[in-house]
């Protein structure tokens, strides 16, 4: 059929509109994109700009300085660098195998009455505000950890290498380790959910091929589900890692504050956001302000760094499974 000119000059118009719907949402969305970048580039430089007194007058020092006293205003970021990272072991240590768990009961063994109210169970636990825990923590947690398991721990291992040293002292109730389960029971539903749903995405096929063939689920879990699935497993343990360093207000209950290296987990200590959000009100003077922000910067350094260590870890994955 001949194409009218009528209808050509018809369409044009339409078409053309068309074309800068389509550009002007090409450029929101660029913008937005590039938005992320440019607040990220900011957040980057603030820091770097507030923390350079401090970085100047410390040198690299300052990461490797335990001592931290406002008063003669010498500071070092050791202690609280030691406590995050020692909180944040102990909470993927005793959240990821606890998320696992429930992800894989909730896919291949919870009966279909139990598996609603469990999952709503742990979606409310992760939108529970971080100040609740905090409260729970010092004022019921603490103390049962304080009557009970530490006491516990430190007459078992009393006698034992290494573990003696990681459990002796006096049963505070408030430390590391009590920082450590708390933002472990944090985590967890955030791993849950993100294990859970990525274990629905494998296709019904795989899984009952493999049961098909006499598999256990065990070993359907460990062979097919969690080999299909690792990518969106590795981003949940992230997803849980980033939460688990930056935890404030939670973590400020339970810790104790108090800025030294200590080998046993039941000794208080301090994390570098539990710092920040302590001391930041009450820092006076250019250098104890600057400390703080360049304890900021430190806790930036260390999450890129995992975050890029995770990324390295998902492209070698990747190569060795011929992705």
């Amino acid at each position: 059929m001949a194409i009218k000119a009528s209808d050509i000059s018809a369409e044009s118009p339409r078409a053309r509109a068309q074309r800068r719907k389509d550009l002007l949402f090409r450029s929101a969305t660029l913008f937005f994109a590039l938005l992320v970048l440019t607040l990220l580039g900011g957040v980057i430089i603030s820091l770097i700009h507030g923390a350079w007194p401090a970085l100047k007058l410390f040198g690299f020092g300052f990461v490797t300085t335990e001592v931290w006293n406002p008063v003669t205003e010498k500071f070092g970021a050791l202690a609280p660098i030691y406590g995050t990272l020692v909180t944040s072991a102990i909470a993927m240590a005793v959240g990821v195998p606890v998320s696992f768990g429930i992800a894989i009961f909730l896919t291949e063994l919870c009966p279909a009455w139990a598996k609603r109210p469990i999952g709503i169970a742990v979606e409310l636990l992760a939108g529970i505000p971080s100040i609740i825990y905090g409260i729970w923590g010092l004022f019921v947690f603490a103390p049962f950890l304080q009557r009970t398991v530490q006491p516990f721990l430190i007459s078992i291992f009393h006698d034992v290498p290494v573990l003696s040293t990681l459990f002796k002292g006096p049963p505070y109730g408030i430390g590391t380790l009590t920082a450590g389960l708390i933002l472990a029971i944090m985590i967890l539903p955030f791993i849950t959910s993100i294990t859970r749903d990525v274990f629905e995405t494998m296709p019904a096929m795989l899984r009952e091929s493999a049961y098909g063939l006499g598999a256990t689920t065990w070993e359907v879990v460990r062979d097919i589900t969690i080999p299909y699935t690792r990518v969106g497993l590795v981003g949940g343990v992230m997803l849980g890692l980033g939460r688990a360093l930056g935890e404030t207000m939670a973590v400020t209950f339970v810790i104790g504050n108090a800025h030294r290296i200590s080998p046993s987990l039941l000794a208080p200590g301090t994390t570098i956001s539990a710092a920040i959000a302590n001391e930041f009100t009450e820092a006076v003077g250019d250098t104890y302000t600057s400390s703080l922000i360049a304890l900021g910067l430190v806790l930036f350094v260390i999450t890129f760094i995992v975050l890029a260590l995770a990324k390295l870890m998902l492209v070698r994955m990747n190569r060795k499974a011929g992705v």
